[in-house]
Formats: structure tokens, C-alpha cells, sequence
């Protein structure tokens, strides 16, 4: 190349190594493209002004990285400005001086690789460190900005010649400065009119052949698609809508020339298009309320919070660059302008001094964003609210609220509040700082009180925690310290009135009688007669300063042994102390008693309770008993045949073993059929003397002796059950049985048994022939399960079938015509016809009422009407006794209970039980 070169100070980084060292976590994988959409250049002034400044002149020897994640991809880098190229190895140069650079120039890098389609892309921009902007902001400024952009006549791009000039060192044949496309710049939010023409493309063969234009990319035929179009004969391309930077603020587009059949005419050209940011968005706040604090007292310069706002526009021009500053402070004590603000950062701080939390604990302060660097004529603003709470530090000792505090408290109590000292803090309340710590410092060297904050008041609540006692102490004088929690800070003195007296006056109240020794231990032997004096259980009234009369009573006697002298508190027994019993424990017998005053004036009666423990010694007074008391041998003399027994004795050493057995002499059989062998003091062996003995049970008397002095004996029974055994020595069943017996009590039970439930036998045989003598002597009376009045019967019968549900009740009507009756043979009839002739196949009812049984009337009639083969299937009114159609008896409706006629109605008393009731009613006659 040669024009010389001026190598710029920027740095394009592609892609993203996917390697990650040790320990460190894993970056995310390899993606080749560049790693920002937009870089910024700054170039200083000082390398661009004077003669220093010449071709070739290297500025910095930064280079562009690039990293194809492939390891072996070739890249090629080129520029869309031709004042400006790349080199293969990353480097960014001037193809000419750039001493000229009055305002930012931006161009777009693309990068290439030469064995495969992918294209990546990036913009630059360089600027002048320094340098004022090339116009004013004023509102006169950028309209002559916008309008020399959006009116400055249409630039007529021609396509690439396709001859190409020299190789690069990476391969790629770069065509001639002259030919590359400058980029085209159009402003965001421009008014109009639409379509408005950009750029006129053209080729140098349209005068030879009709040429078609057409544009491909995103903002053409790809979304967001029709923002550009071209005219296809003449080609102009406009720009079709408003464009805002801040949803694209490029666009790459690619101008294609055809022929009428559509055959390429041109290479494709690279269309670059740059919307210009402008001034439409202003700065946000990312909250609306921000919260800080700051502790009181803090020194000028004291970090409080920081403020954050953003701006949409270009951060690399005023429209982006955002100031801020303090608008009000409230309240303004101590001084309107207790903060500030650094307009860049947002970090707001205090610049006086003097923030107490008492005074203000909060203070609110209204923030303004401004872009346009902080213009307030041209700048766009937005304001948010920072809460600052003032922190508490312990600045403010507590305080008593008197110098001297008093209370009152009765001699023996606990747990009782004497008094509560209060106290003043003004720092912040239920805090470190504010919570009250209390201390005795003197006056109480015995630890009688105590001093507990109450966490709602901070109160300090002087508490007695072991009792006082008015005979030794009447008064006590407390000094009393009172503290926070948290330290004080650094520079506070502690108040004197930290400090306070207390004067605490004992009350003196009547105290219960106390026993000196409590509990008394004496020893005493078992067995003591009844009025013996044990030993004298006096107590002491504490109260020194009046005399009282102490007396006595019992409290508790769990055996009832003991009495105790009302008056001098001497105790006796009332019967004889056992060692054995079951209120002893541990041969300690324990009674409680109780010594009472007379009580003083205006106080009740007081009490206290004193312990008698009485260890007793053991006497020989209880006899061995023999155990076991029931055993089994074998019948025949074996070595493994025998029983070994042994005594208890509820006495203690040395009245227990080792004990004596022996047999007695009488009766003779004993000696003579068992034999007792002594195995060690307290067990010995019952056996068989002789070969053989019958199977039987036997009760062998055996006299057991203890060691005491002197020795107790008593004769224990022992039930021995001899029976046959086996080859192994162990009773067998059959003999068992044999050799079993059933005692005297036993039988009678059984006995007993037996007859009750033979008497129950008995009375049941009894019961029933009674039974069946009623039913014999009284046939009319119906069995109550039997009986039909006043219940409600359930048949089994499904009735006649079909016919059954469709009754004749001209069978239930009297008939008119009796010629089929009379022409019926005799015998039996139809009970529910009217009869005709003179006998009657019924049982006819006698005028009287027959004195007998009137079932058999009734069986009799329910027998012919089953028997009657003219009867319907289905079911039909019995007439037992068909009265005709005029009754001789006249009506019923002169009779009258009350009437007295000479009617006899004795004869119902022989109807049995169950007209006994009408009976009296009717057969009484004037006796009633």
C-alpha cells in the first residue's frame, strides 16, 4: 500500500474463548460474532494536531482479537468507510490523515470468512477526545442538524466494477476505495413527508440493457420488513416510515441489479444505513422511592445512598448522558442543605454536620435526572424520592426521674415488687440504646433483692428474691445504677442522675412457730407398751418482740401410734409400735405435727409443721413360716426324690436364720415314714425314710425355729402328694389323679351345686304341669299368641290368582230369586246364601246363651264352610246365622246401663275369665 497507515486505538473482540482454568466456574460455549454491536474510538487530540501526524504514523498498537472458535477458520476484515481499514491481524487504520477530524465518523466492520457464508458485523465510531460537538445544542442547532441530514440532496450509489485490485494478506480481493459505499444516515423520528428517497442506485449498463433494482435484508423483504423500498426501473429507495433508534439503530441491506429475464447484471452491493439518535426518551428512575439512612451524628461527607437512572438514548451523546442534582430537602433542620448529590453517579452524601435522630429521625429529598449532561433549557427530566431515616446511635444516657426512691415489704415474702424506679431515655425506644439495664451497687450484701426492667416500660422493678426478717434487718438503704445496653458513644459522659438511693423499710408480720430440728429423728425398739413418753417435739416463736402462747396438735399418725402434750409438745404412744407394719418404711415410722401461736393483734393465727421420725429396732417378735406349703415325691425312695424347704420371718438380723427343722414326735407315723436333713441355715431336705409309700396326700406337720434370743418357733403343715412317677422321676398323670384330693369345702360346693340345679329341674316340671292344667281346665280361653283381637295378622296367602282380584259382589248381595237355592240338594250349602228351607246345616244358636263353650259353635261353622264345594275360590262373607230382613229382637238403642230391668246376667260369670269384666258390670245389679 502506498499511502502510509495511522493505526487507531480500538479493540473488536469476536467470539469468546470456551476454555475456563482451574477452579474457575465454566464460561458459557464458544460463539463466534463480535461481542458488541457498537464500539467507541477516542481519538486524542494531541496525536491528531501537528506535523507528528503523518502516514504511517503507528497511535496504538491495539489490535482486534478475533476468535473463530474453530481454531482454523480464515476471517477477513473489511470496512464500509474507505477512509478506514483492517488489517488480518486485528489492527484498525487511517488510509489517509485524519488531522481533519471535525466530528465523529462512523463505519461499519465486517468480517467474513472465505470458506463458508457467515457474515458478522459491528459498528465504530470515532471521535475526537475533546472536541466540542460540531453544533450547538440548541433548538436552532439541531434543526439545522436534522435538516442538513434529511434535506441534503439523494447521493447516487453505482454498483462494483468486477475487476478487482491486488490481493490482501488474508485472501479476500479488495475492490477500490473508490467503490465502497458510504454509510447512509437517517434520522429517528423525522416528520416526513413518506416515502422519502435516500439514496438513487444505478449501473453503468443501464443505458445498454433495461435494468431491474431491487433491496434484500432486514428492513426491506425481511422483518421488520417494508421500511425500505426501491424503485425498480429508476432506482431511488426511499424510507417508507419514522425510524426510533432505540428498537434498531442499524440496518444492513444488500441492492440488487437484473436484467428483464431476470439474469444478474451487477454484483450485489452493501447498503449501510445508521439511524441518528436524537433526544426522545427521558431518564428513568429504577424505583420511585428509594430508602437510605445514615447514623445521627454522622460527619460531613458520610456516604447515605445512591440514586440510579437510565436513559434509552445514546449514551455516547448528550441525549444519553444523564446529571443529577437535589431539588428540595425536607425538613430543613438544622440547614436547608443537610446533602448532596454527585451529578454523575447518583452518590448521595451529607456535606454539614449535625443530624440528631431526636430532633428528625427522617428527612425526604426530591431528586432530578437530567440528559443533554444535565441541561435544563434542552435536557429532558425526570425526579424520584429518597427516603433517609436518621439511624440511632446511644447519644442520651438514661436519667432517673428522682434522686431517691422508696418502698415497703412485708419479712419472709419473695418474689415481691418493692418498688419501681423510673427512668428517661430518648433514644430510640425498645433499641439497645434505650433499654435500661439496672445494678445494686451497695446497700445489700446478702443479695435479698434484685432489679428486673420491665421491656415495656423500662421500668426497673426492685424485687425481693430471699426473704428479709424484721428481727435482724428493719431498713436497708440501696444505692442503684442504671445503664443501657449498647455503650454510650464515643464522647458521652454518663448523667448523675444515673444514679439513684432507694430506702426499703421492713414490715414485721406474725411468723409461724419453728421447730429447731426438723426433722427429729429418735430411735426406739419395737413392742413398746401404750404411755410410753418417746421424746418432747417443742417449737420456737421467731417474733422475739412479742410474747406468744405456741400449741400443739397432730397432723398426721398414719398407724395412729402417737399422741402429742397441747401444751409442752411431749409425745406418747397409745399402743404398741410394730416394726412389721405397713406405714414403716425402712424401719422408720414418720408422723407429722403442727405448733400454732395465738396470733397478735390484728393478725390471724400462725402455723408450722415439724416431722417425727422414728427409727424402730427390731425385736424377736414374729415366727418363721415354713415355705413351700404344698410339694409332691414319688412313691418309692429315689435320690432325686426329694423336697427341699425353707422359712421366712418378717423380723430382721439377728432374729431370722439360720433356722431349726425338725419333725415332731407326735405322731409317730411322721418320724417314722420322713426324715429332715439340714443342707445349709437356711434351707433343709424333706424326704422319703422308707422305700415305698402309698399314693396319696399327706399333711406332715414341721417345726421351724429362728435365731433370736429368744428363738421363735411355730409349727407349719406342709401337703406332700405322693404318686407314681415315671423313668425320669416326674409324677405321672394317672398318678397324679390318684394321688389328688378334693378337701371338705370342696365337696360341699359341689354338693351344693347339685341340688340347686336339681331344684331348678323340679320347679320347672312343676310350672309346666301347672300349664297344662289351665289350658285343660279352661278350653275357651284362647292362647295370647292365638289371639286375633286387637292384632294385626300376616297370612302367607297369595289369594286366587287373577280371579281373586276381580270380585262378584252380587255373591255379597241378598238374591232375589231363591230357586237355585231351593233346587240345591241337601247337605251342606253356601253360608253366605239366605236359607230356605226348614232345617238348618249350621249350628243353629239357642235363644240363651248356652252356658258351655261357644268355640265348638264356631269350629263347627268354619268346618262346613271348608267342606262347601259350591264355595268360590276367592275369599267371601261366613253367615254363620242369617237373621232375615226383619228382626223380632227390636232395636238396641233402648238399652240403657243405667236402666234397671229384671234381666239376669249370671249366666256370664260361667263364660269364663274373660267376661268376668262384663260380668260384674251387668250381674252386680243393685249391690253396685
Amino acid at each position: 500500500m502506498n499511502a502510509g497507515c495511522v493505526i487507531l486505538a480500538c479493540t473488536l473482540l469476536v467470539g469468546a474463548s470456551s476454555g475456563s482454568k482451574a477452579g474457575q466456574p465454566l464460561k458459557p460455549p464458544c460463539r463466534p460474532g463480535f461481542s458488541q454491536n457498537f464500539y467507541t474510538v477516542i481519538v486524542s487530540r494531541d496525536v491528531l494536531h501537528g506535523q507528528s501526524i503523518l502516514k504511517d504514523t503507528t497511535l496504538s498498537s491495539e489490535r482486534v482479537k478475533f476468535e473463530d472458535c474453530q481454531r482454523n477458520r480464515e476471517v477477513g476484515f473489511v470496512s464500509s468507510d474507505p477512509n478506514f481499514s483492517v488489517r488480518p491481524d486485528g489492527t484498525v487504520y487511517a488510509e489517509q490523515e485524519v488531522a481533519n477530524l471535525s466530528e465523529p465518523v462512523q463505519f461499519m466492520v465486517t468480517a467474513r470468512g472465505l470458506h463458508d457464508p457467515h457474515i458478522w458485523e459491528t459498528t465504530v465510531k470515532l471521535a475526537l477526545a475533546g472536541h466540542p460537538h460540531p453544533l450547538p445544542f440548541t433548538k436552532i442547532g439541531i434543526e439545522e442538524m436534522l435538516s442538513r441530514v434529511w434535506d441534503s440532496p439523494p447521493r447516487v450509489i453505482k454498483f462494483l466494477r468486477k475487476h478487482q485490485r491486488g490481493s490482501s494478506a488474508n485472501g479476500l480481493r479488495r475492490q477500490k476505495r473508490d467503490w465502497v459505499i458510504p454509510p447512509i444516515n437517517v434520522p429517528e423520528n423525522s416528520r416526513g413527508p413518506f416515502p422519502h428517497m435516500l439514496v438513487r442506485i444505478r449501473s453503468d449498463q443501464d443505458k445498454d440493457v433495461g435494468i431491474r433494482y431491487s433491496i434484500t435484508g432486514a428492513g426491506a423483504d425481511q422483518p421488520p420488513s417494508g421500511i425500505y423500498n426501491i424503485d425498480p426501473i429508476s432506482g431511488n429507495m426511499f424510507v417508507t416510515q419514522p425510524l426510533d433508534r432505540e428498537e434498531r439503530a442499524s440496518f444492513h441491506l444488500r441492492a440488487h441489479a437484473v436484467d428483464m429475464n431476470g439474469n444478474q447484471v451487477e454484483n450485489p452491493i452493501d447498503l449501510y444505513i445508521y439511524v441518528i439518535d436524537m433526544n426522545d426518551n427521558r431518564p428513568e428512575f429504577q424505583n420511585q422511592v428509594y430508602n437510605g439512612s445514615v447514623a445521627e451524628g454522622s460527619k460531613p461527607g458520610s456516604s447515605v445512598m445512591q440514586v440510579t437512572a437510565t436513559d434509552s438514548d445514546d449514551s455516547t451523546t448528550a441525549n444519553g448522558m444523564v446529571r443529577y442534582r437535589i431539588l428540595s430537602q425536607s425538613p430543613h433542620s438544622p440547614i436547608p442543605n443537610m446533602f448532596t448529590i454527585n451529578s454523575e453517579t447518583g452518590d448521595i452524601v451529607t456535606v454539614a454536620a449535625g443530624l440528631d435522630r431526636e430532633k428528625v429521625s427522617q428527612y425526604t429529598i426530591i431528586v432530578q435526572a437530567t440528559d443533554m449532561e444535565g441541561n435544563l433549557n434542552f435536557g429532558l427530566s425526570n425526579t424520584a424520592t429518597a427516603l433517609i431515616s436518621i439511624t440511632d446511635i446511644n447519644d442520651n444516657p438514661p436519667e432517673l426521674t428522682v434522686r431517691t426512691f422508696s418502698g415497703e415489704v412485708p419479712e419472709n415474702k419473695v418474689n415481691v415488687v418493692v418498688t419501681n424506679l423510673t427512668v428517661v431515655d430518648r433514644d430510640q425506644p425498645h433499641s439497645p440504646n434505650w433499654n435500661a439495664v439496672y445494678r445494686i451497687v451497695s446497700g445489700d450484701p446478702s443479695g435479698h433483692f434484685t432489679i428486673r426492667t420491665n421491656p415495656i416500660t423500662n421500668e426497673g422493678m426492685l424485687t425481693v428474691v430471699k426473704p428479709v426478717d424484721f428481727e435482724f434487718n428493719r431498713a436497708f438503704m440501696l444505692t442503684v445504677v442504671v445503664s443501657n445496653q449498647a455503650h454510650l458513644a464515643s464522647g458521652i459522659q454518663s448523667s448523675l442522675q444515673s444514679t439513684a438511693g432507694v430506702t426499703i423499710s421492713v414490715q414485721d408480720v406474725n411468723e409461724p412457730p419453728v421447730f429447731p430440728v426438723n426433722p427429729k429423728v429418735i430411735r426406739f425398739e419395737e413392742g413398746v407398751p401404750a404411755g410410753t413418753t418417746l421424746t418432747v417435739f417443742a417449737a420456737q416463736d421467731p417474733d422475739h418482740f412479742i410474747h406468744q402462747t405456741v400449741r400443739y396438735s397432730k397432723l398426721s399418725d398414719p398407724a395412729n401410734w402417737l399422741k402429742i402434750n397441747r401444751t409442752n409438745g411431749q409425745i406418747t404412744t397409745m399402743a404398741l409400735l410394730d416394726r412389721e407394719s405397713i406405714y414403716v418404711k425402712n424401719n422408720v415410722y414418720e408422723a407429722t405435727f403442727l405448733a400454732f401461736d395465738n396470733g397478735k393483734s390484728g393478725s390471724p393465727q400462725a402455723s408450722g409443721t415439724g416431722t417425727l421420725q422414728i427409727n424402730l429396732i427390731d425385736v424377736n417378735d414374729n415366727a418363721p413360716v415354713l415355705i413351700p406349703r404344698e410339694a409332691q415325691v414319688c412313691e418309692r425312695a429315689r435320690p432325686n426324690s426329694r423336697i427341699n424347704i425353707t422359712a421366712s420371718d418378717a423380723d430382721a438380723e439377728p432374729n431370722i436364720g439360720p433356722f431349726v427343722f425338725e419333725l415332731p414326735s407326735f405322731p409317730a407315723s411322721v418320724r417314722r415314714n420322713w426324715t429332715i436333713s439340714r443342707l445349709n441355715g437356711d434351707y433343709a431336705q424333706l424326704r422319703l425314710r422308707i422305700p415305698y409309700l402309698e399314693a396319696s396326700v399327706y399333711e406332715i406337720p414341721i417345726i421351724v425355729s429362728d435365731s433370736g434370743n429368744p428363738p421363735l418357733s411355730n409349727r407349719s403343715v406342709i401337703r406332700v402328694k405322693v404318686c407314681p412317677c415315671d423313668d425320669n422321676g416326674d409324677c405321672s398323670a394317672t398318678g397324679a389323679v390318684a394321688a389328688a384330693g378334693l378337701g371338705t369345702g370342696a365337696i360341699i360346693a359341689i354338693l351344693i351345686c347339685i341340688i340347686i340345679l336339681l331344684s331348678m329341674v323340679l320347679l320347672f316340671v312343676v310350672w309346666m304341669k301347672r300349664r297344662e292344667k289351665e289350658r285343660q281346665a279352661k278350653p275357651l280361653l284362647i292362647d295370647p299368641e292365638d289371639d286375633v283381637r286387637d292384632n294385626i295378622l300376616k297370612y302367607d296367602e297369595e289369594g286366587g290368582g287373577e280371579e281373586d282380584q276381580d270380585y262378584d259382589l252380587s255373591q255379597l248381595q241378598q238374591p232375589e230369586s231363591l230357586d237355585h237355592i231351593i233346587n240345591k240338594p241337601t247337605g251342606v250349602r253356601r253360608v253366605d246364601e239366605r236359607p230356605v228351607i226348614a232345617e238348618s246345616q249350621y249350628p243353629v244358636r239357642p235363644s240363651l246363651p248356652h252356658p258351655g263353650d261357644i268355640g265348638d259353635f264356631i269350629n263347627d261353622g268354619l268346618r262346613a264352610a271348608d267342606n262347601d264345594p259350591t264355595a268360590p275360590p276367592y275369599d267371601s262373607l261366613l253367615v254363620f246365622d242369617y237373621e232375615g230382613s226383619g228382626s223380632t229382637a227390636g232395636s238396641v238403642s233402648s238399652l240403657n246401663s243405667t236402666s234397671s230391668g229384671d234381666q239376669d246376667y249370671d249366666y256370664l260369670n260361667d263364660w269364663g275369665p274373660r267376661f268376668k269384666k262384663l260380668a260384674d258390670l251387668y250381674g252386680g245389679g243393685d249391690d253396685d
